[in-house]
């Protein structure tokens, strides 16, 4: 009964430590989502050179999407001319951050790994774009499609409430299953293992940054959701640098991005990606281990030099955990309109995980020639879509370019 209590303890704990800077990353996000549009993303990447790379890996930073909701702003990006080292960098910087899990590393890590973090992933999504310009090999002969409106936030609409409706409802229930499964890891991590009880070899050396390498690279956790396990991790014993390694891998390695990177810029350049996921991964976690050694910081320094009060963590966590649980009971489902004489198909759909998923699903679906309308059940992993004549083979190409695999609906 002891470890149960201790491990809802943690688990409490972990909820009110993120509560307050989550839901100020959420605040800034719903701005983000209307100040930068779909259009000033393409005019800007929408072009080959080094300053195109640069400017995408730049602006993947602070946008909150996680490696499948990147995937479509990443097709829209390759069919408007954009090279394959703009779409690269943006594929590899754009799931590390977003302002979001950026104050969240604030809050539970400290400004020193924040600061730390969002310099790794500008880097290497720089580093790693280059690389597939340079060397990336023959262009494949079949690309990215576009998928039509692919904003994670347009469907919202523009203006204040519609920013507020992004921030506070979309992606909150976009992440919500995967925040809520971090914070649980966290918490048993927390009640389970002794503090200091990892082994220095394993938790400070080069070995723990393999081993966290070896986590991250196979495992699906967005950025703000791998924030407390690597805080867990760290109190254990695990070093910074070897936390930082699963924050950057972690998020930015899925079957989902790997795959859509291979059929549309080559195998060379997907396996050049993850090579420089996993390198540079190593690479900051060896400087960030090497920062602390220096200055005398401890891990997680700073991470509480603005005290806040209880009440206000406590008010924080449970508006969050609204925000991530009530919406599920009247979420909006989109309607699949059938007029006289539409015809009607269903697909089986495999790979979408959250209400980014689900939006780039329907958005590519109706993309498609003959399709007016699409209804998405995420739950049950299927998309039905009407028309005058949609096209199996279309559609099934449509969602295959956004990360999809489709099969007829038995």
């Amino acid at each position: 009964m002891s470890v149960l209590l201790n491990f809802l303890h943690e688990v409490w704990s972990t909820a009110q430590e993120m509560s307050p800077y989550l839901l100020f990353g959420f605040a800034l996000a719903g701005l983000l989502s209307q100040c930068i549009t779909p259009e000033t993303v393409e005019r800007h990447l929408g072009r080959d050179g080094f300053w195109s790379t640069l400017k995408a890996s730049l602006l993947g930073v602070p946008l909150p999407l996680c490696s499948c909701g990147v995937i479509p702003v990443a097709a829209s990006l390759r069919s408007h001319g954009a090279s394959r080292g703009a779409t690269t960098a943006f594929l590899i910087s754009t799931p590390q951050t977003g302002v979001d899990s950026i104050l969240a590393t604030y809050g539970m890590l400290g400004p020193v790994v924040a600061v730390f973090r969002v310099m790794a992933a500008f880097l290497s999504g720089l580093v790693g774009g280059v690389l597939v310009d340079t060397f990336g090999g023959p262009q494949p002969t079949s690309g990215l499609l576009k998928a039509k409106g692919d904003s994670c936030a347009e469907s919202e609409g523009k203006g204040f409430l519609p920013g507020l409706r992004y921030g506070f409802l979309t992606l909150p229930a976009s992440i919500g299953n995967a925040l809520i499964v971090g914070i649980l890891i966290a918490g048993a991590l927390s009640a389970l293992i002794p503090d200091g009880s990892i082994p220095v070899w394993l938790g400070s050396g080069f070995v723990g940054m393999l081993a966290m390498l070896a986590l991250g690279v196979p495992m699906y956790v967005c950025a703000t959701a791998s924030i407390p396990v690597a805080a867990a991790m760290v109190a254990k014993g695990v070093s910074p640098g070897a936390a930082l390694v699963f924050l950057m891998t972690g998020p930015a390695t899925n079957a989902a991005t790997v795959g859509v990177l291979w059929r549309a810029l080559g195998r060379r350049a997907a396996v050049l990606y993850v090579a420089v996921v996993a390198l540079s991964a190593l690479a900051s976690g060896l400087l960030l281990n090497a920062l602390f050694a220096h200055s005398g910081f401890g891990a997680g320094a700073g991470a509480g030099m603005h005290m806040l009060p209880a009440w206000l963590k406590t008010a924080s966590a449970i508006l969050l955990l609204g925000l991530i649980v009530v919406p599920r009971f009247w979420q909006r489902h989109e309607t699949c309109t059938v007029e006289s004489g539409d015809a009607e198909l269903e697909l089986e759909v495999s790979g979408m995980t959250c209400q980014h998923c689900a939006e780039s699903a329907r958005k590519a679906s109706l993309g498609c020639s003959g399709v007016t309308s699409a209804q998405v059940d995420l739950k049950g992993g299927r998309v039905h879509v009407a028309g005058p004549a949609p096209q199996f083979l279309e559609l099934q190409a449509a969602l295959a370019a956004v990360g999809f695999q489709a099969k007829a609906a038995k």
